[in-house]
C-alpha cells in the first residue's frame, strides 16, 4: 500500500483502524473481500475432490449408507426401536443427512484459529471468510448424501410405502432448513473457535459434546417414543425442530411450524453472538494462539 506525500495528494486506498463499537459485525468488510471468499470456497472444494484416499468423494455416499445399515441392524432389529412405521433405512437417512451437515460445519469451523494460525499471522483479511468458506464447501457433502436419501425416498415411494411428502413445500422449505443448519453449525463453531484462543482444551470437548447433542436430538429415534417429560428437551433444542421438520417434509407428517420459528430465532441469536465474539477474538488471536 503506497501513497504520495503532501496535503493535496495524501490519499490512501485502505485505512485499517481499531474497532471500538461492541457489536460491530464487520459484514461490510467481509463483502469487500468477497472475491477472496470465493477463492477460499474454490480451494476447499478442490481439496475435497483431490483427497488422496481410497474412495475419494465416493466416501460421502458410503459413510451414511454404512452408518444407516448399522443403525438398522442395531437399533431396529436388536434394540427394537420404532421408526414411526417408516422404512428403517429411510428413517435413519432422514436423520443423519441433516445432522451430518450440521456436525461437519460445527467441527470444521471450531478449529478456525488454531488451524489457520500461520495464515492469520501473515496477511490481513476478514477472518470470518475462513469459517464461511468451510460451511459453504460442506454443501458438497450434504448434496451427495441428499441424493442418496432422495434415491431411497423414490424407491420406497415406488414400492407403495406410506409416504406422503409435502411436494409443494419441498422447494421452499428445503433451502430454509439448509440455511438454518449452516447458520447454527457456523454460529456454534465460531463461538467455540473464539473461546479456544484462550481455553485450548475446549477443542477436545467438541466431539464429545456433539455425541451428547445427537442423543438429545431425534436422529436415531422418533420423538414419539420419548417420555413426555423429555419433550421439553426437544422444545429447547433447535436441531430437534430442524430434524423433525426435515422428516415431516419428505416423508409426511405435521411440520412443527412454531418450533421451527423458535429454532430460527435461536439460530439467528447464536450466529450474531458468534460473529461478534469471533471478530473480537480475531483482533488479538495472534497473541494467544
Amino acid at each position: 500500500m503506497t501513497a504520495s506525500r503532501g496535503p493535496a495528494n495524501d490519499h490512501w486506498s485502505l485505512v485499517i483502524r481499531p474497532h471500538s463499537p461492541r457489536w460491530n459485525l464487520e459484514l461490510a468488510e467481509l463483502w469487500r473481500y468477497r472475491d477472496l471468499l470465493r477463492v477460499f470456497i474454490r480451494c476447499e472444494c478442490l481439496v475435497i475432490f483431490k483427497r488422496r484416499n481410497v474412495f475419494g468423494p465416493l466416501w460421502f455416499f458410503l459413510q451414511p449408507l454404512l452408518t444407516c445399515m448399522l443403525y438398522t441392524v442395531v437399533f431396529t432389529r436388536v434394540a427394537k426401536l420404532p421408526t414411526d412405521n417408516l422404512p428403517p433405512m429411510l428413517f435413519y437417512l432422514a436423520g443423519t443427512t441433516p445432522w451430518n451437515y450440521f456436525a461437519t460445519c460445527l467441527t470444521r469451523t471450531a478449529g478456525t484459529f488454531v488451524s489457520n494460525a500461520g495464515l492469520f499471522g501473515k496477511v490481513y483479511f476478514p477472518r470470518l471468510a475462513s469459517p464461511i468458506s468451510l460451511a459453504v464447501s460442506n454443501l458438497i457433502q450434504f448434496a451427495s448424501q441428499f441424493v442418496l436419501f432422495f434415491a431411497f425416498l423414490a424407491y420406497y415411494d415406488w414400492q407403495g410405502k406410506p409416504l406422503q411428502p409435502h411436494w409443494l413445500l419441498i422447494p421452499l422449505l428445503t433451502p430454509l432448513l439448509l440455511l438454518l443448519m449452516a447458520w447454527l453449525g457456523l454460529g456454534i463453531g465460531i463461538l467455540v473457535s473464539s473461546l479456544t484462543t484462550k481455553y485450548r482444551d475446549l477443542s477436545f470437548l467438541v466431539g464429545f459434546g456433539l455425541q451428547l447433542l445427537m442423543f438429545a436430538t431425534p436422529v436415531i429415534y422418533p420423538e414419539s417414543m420419548a417420555p413426555a417429560k423429555y419433550h421439553r428437551l426437544f422444545a429447547i433444542n433447535p436441531m430437534a425442530a430442524i430434524i423433525q421438520s426435515f422428516r415431516s417434509l419428505f416423508m409426511g407428517g405435521v411440520i412443527p411450524w412454531p418450533r421451527l420459528g423458535y429454532a430460527a430465532i435461536v439460530t439467528g441469536l447464536v450466529l450474531l453472538c458468534g460473529i461478534n465474539l469471533f471478530n473480537r477474538a480475531a483482533r488479538k488471536s495472534m497473541d494467544t494462539v
